[in-house]
């Protein structure tokens, strides 16, 4: 039995870019940063972040294409692809992206509320803090 799947929650580097086939199927990619915090044996706070290439296909990519935005939390599940191409140097490229099978947007981010509802109180986030299992709501 084989398995190809990967989960991840992260926010969103770029604004989606969106292109149709010449069949006109939409293609939409975008980049999520996941970032992993952990203590080092002196007891120090580090840190590291994680790019990942998500494409998305057909209806899911023109919902990523019109809700996503920078800096929007998401879980995405898909599957890893690798593709490859000659480059114009002649050099073999490969690319590792991450085939969108299913998406879930987080909540509003503080930036996107106070713009759409100008009255709404005050709320901060702190998106450096470690999510712990208790906290993923699925």
């Amino acid at each position: 039995m084989n398995l190809n799947k990967v989960l991840l929650i992260g926010n969103l580097t770029r604004d989606p870019e969106s292109k149709s086939t010449t069949t006109g199927r939409t293609v939409t990619t975008f980049t999520i940063a996941t970032n992993r915090i952990w203590t080092d044996q002196d007891g120090q706070k580090q840190q590291k972040t994680e790019f990942h290439n998500i494409v998305a296909w057909g209806k899911l990519g023109d919902i990523c294409a019109q809700y996503l935005k920078r800096g929007t939390l998401i879980y995405a599940e898909g599957r890893l692809e690798t593709r490859s191409w000659d480059g114009q140097d002649g050099i073999k490229r490969y690319r590792t992206e991450i085939i969108l099978e299913n998406m879930q947007m987080g909540p509003r981010s503080q930036n996107n509320q106070l713009q759409k509802d100008e009255d709404l109180p005050d709320q901060t986030t702190n998106q450096e803090e470690e999510i712990s299992i208790e906290d993923i709501p699925f």
